[in-house]
């Protein structure tokens, strides 16, 4: 497997770039090919870090000089849309990064260009909560409880530090998604409330949003860009279980990470992050490339595709234009 990556900041020097180390230490076979970023010495020190056999500058030279199987693209999200359209057009199996374009007409070009082969080029988006292996161990235990229907709530807070991004919905995005996959089922309508908060600069606000899903699960969400504690906690209530759920991100203040699982009102299963596991572990960024790297050798088809991920992206769109409603 000969593996390419596109974009050498800090977010692939901090998760993907060990991820992907991580990954060909215990796959003989993985080819760490190519790293490219328009800023030369950061692709050479991205390389001497994480074992890549050369840097570039220019994405689609390394392409054509290394013929990689696979390729991460893991770029600012104002330029995903073309650079990843592009390569998805010339057939080069595709991680992208979250969000996978900013509106849903950047989604459906990356989706048209993943199209227009003869055969659908194999693609997944990076929403890596999806992966961390306390939240797969939760939807494996929530699948066993029943169907999306035996889902009644889910509640999901996110909370950062002096995060002052006049739109965080490209962080929120990922705790939108991971109501998604929990519950199973989509948003059908939301409701949407903003909290300014003017003394942390321009557009920064508490964000708010209050769902029905597909399945008749109801759900609240909650986003904190300038609160006290790095945390992401999700409530979950399906039948007679509450699963309670910290998540791991970053190191936060819950790292490494707690399941705990109720029936009834006793325990009956209380699961621990892996202790002393590094971050790009706990936040399931080694898991994306398990799960994508491991399909695309066995011919399965990866998934969080980009048609998957289309209403993560409309509904953080809802957020970026501060709607006040959704209706699907």
């Amino acid at each position: 497997m000969i593996l390419c990556t596109i974009g050498c900041g800090e977010h692939a020097e901090s998760s993907h770039g060990p991820a992907q180390a991580r990954y060909a230490a215990s796959h003989p076979g993985t080819v760490r090919a190519g790293c490219c970023d328009v800023d030369a010495a950061r692709a050479e020190r991205f390389r001497r870090r994480h074992g890549f056999a050369r840097a570039y500058t220019d994405a689609m030279a390394m392409i054509e000089a290394e013929g990689p199987d696979a390729a991460a693209l893991v770029v600012p999200d104002d330029v995903t849309a073309e650079l990843g359209a592009a390569l998805l057009a010339r057939g080069v199996p595709l991680l992208i990064e979250k969000p996978p374009g900013r509106t849903l007409e950047e989604v459906d070009r990356l989706l048209a260009a993943a199209e227009r082969s003869p055969r659908p080029v194999p693609h997944q988006v990076a929403f890596n909560r999806r992966f961390v292996p306390l939240v797969r161990e939760a939807h494996r235990r929530l699948a066993a409880i029943g169907p999306p229907s035996a889902i009644q709530h889910v509640r999901y807070e996110m909370t950062r530090v002096d995060r002052r991004d006049p739109d965080f919905s490209t962080t929120a995005i990922h705790g939108l998604d991971a109501v998604r996959f929990l519950a199973a089922a989509d948003y059908v309508e939301a409701r949407f409330r903003y909290q300014p908060l003017p003394s942390m600069g321009p557009g920064v606000a508490n964000i708010f949003l209050d769902a029905v899903m597909a399945s008749g699960a109801t759900a609240h969400l909650a986003f904190f860009p300038a609160a006290g504690a790095v945390l992401e906690r999700a409530t979950i209530h399906a039948a007679t279980h509450t699963l309670l759920l910290r998540i791991p991100m970053w190191g936060g203040f819950d790292s490494p990470g707690r399941l705990q699982h109720l029936e009834g009102g006793r325990a009956i299963a209380d699961i621990a992050g892996e202790a002393g596991a590094e971050p790009f572990v706990l936040g399931g960024f080694l898991g994306e490339y398990e799960a994508f790297l491991g399909d695309l050798a066995a011919g399965r088809v990866p998934s969080p595709s980009l048609d998957e991920s289309r209403q993560s992206v409309q509904i953080a769109e809802c957020v970026r234009r501060r709607d006040e409603e959704f209706h699907a």
